[in-house]
């Protein structure tokens, strides 16, 4: 492991910055709700999220390239970090301090750049078993690699909320699906949701997968309650945001579903951000 002398700590400060510049950058309403947080939570939240987006970017937009061969190597820079203890990639050098300080399973990592390698291999998922491994290594480990940050080593605390903080990943990750049907059906030629086509797609299909959303959300909830005060409110908002924008999903025609993309404007983002701090300096319950 690397020392902390000043060269190193200013490398340090350096790289977490990257990573918030990448949450900052790639999504407005996630940063907004991390600015919640307290800042070493903060902080290591932004080397999770810098990592995994980056990943993530290489196989939903590097086209034309070997996205194969770029995640490959991506995957072998970290490994690379893991044995020198440092990287010299200062987004995999942030989340690689996450991962040693808060003993981020190995197990989670791995499962999260299969799914991101499924998204090169696989096009179609034709059973909600394919559909929940892939929501599993591209969500639900994402929750429980934070959940280890907001727990800090309560592991009691931790195994109590595994399964809420799955539960709200899938219900992020779905909800993602149905923002983003028109890109990822027409242009990256996915379909996450096991039967379904464009052309049979409607109101009472788009309702049945909103409902499931919906206790995806109810059981997450009964988490996010019990979250340390460090973490609670973050997390709120972000659940607050996402519920809204399952909301405007529910209210939006089928037909126009698949034509553009749903989402909160920012005055709106700015609101539901101003309620919820709002309510927890009044003591209020989340509901």
């Amino acid at each position: 492991m690397i020392t902390e002398n000043t060269g190193c700590l200013k490398y340090r400060t350096l790289s977490f910055g990257m990573s918030r510049e990448v949450t900052r950058h790639y999504s407005t309403s996630f940063y907004s709700a991390t600015q919640l947080f307290p800042p070493t939570v903060r902080e290591a939240i932004h080397g999770i999220y810098g990592f995994v987006r980056l990943a993530d970017e290489i196989v939903d937009s590097f086209h034309g390239q070997d996205q194969q061969a770029l995640l490959d190597r991506f995957e072998a820079d970290y490994d690379f970090a893991q044995e020198q203890g440092v990287s010299t990639n200062p987004v995999i050098h942030a989340f690689l301090i996450t991962v040693n300080r808060y003993h981020i399973d190995d197990a989670y990592i791995r499962a999260f750049l299969a799914s991101m390698r499924a998204d090169l291999e696989k096009k179609v998922y034709t059973t909600r078993l394919e559909a929940e491994q892939y929501i599993y290594g591209s969500a639900d480990v994402v929750g429980l690699m934070c959940l280890r940050v907001f727990c800090d080593g309560d592991e009691r605390l931790f195994g109590e909320l595994v399964t809420p903080a799955m539960r709200l990943g899938s219900a992020f990750q779905k909800v993602n699906f149905l923002r983003d049907l028109r890109q990822d059906v027409m242009e990256l030629g996915r379909v996450y949701f096991p039967g379904f086509s464009m052309e049979q797609f409607d109101e009472t299909t788009k309702q049945e997968l909103v409902r499931d959303i919906e206790v995806d959300f109810a059981e997450a909830l009964k988490g996010i309650r019990r979250l340390p005060d460090s973490s609670r409110l973050a997390v709120h908002t972000a659940y607050r945001y996402y519920m809204r924008l399952l909301d405007k999903i529910r209210n939006t025609p089928a037909g126009e579903l698949v034509t553009r993309r749903i989402r909160v404007p920012n005055a709106e983002k700015f609101r539901l951000l101003s309620g919820a701090v709002i309510k927890y300096k009044l003591h209020m319950e989340i509901v």
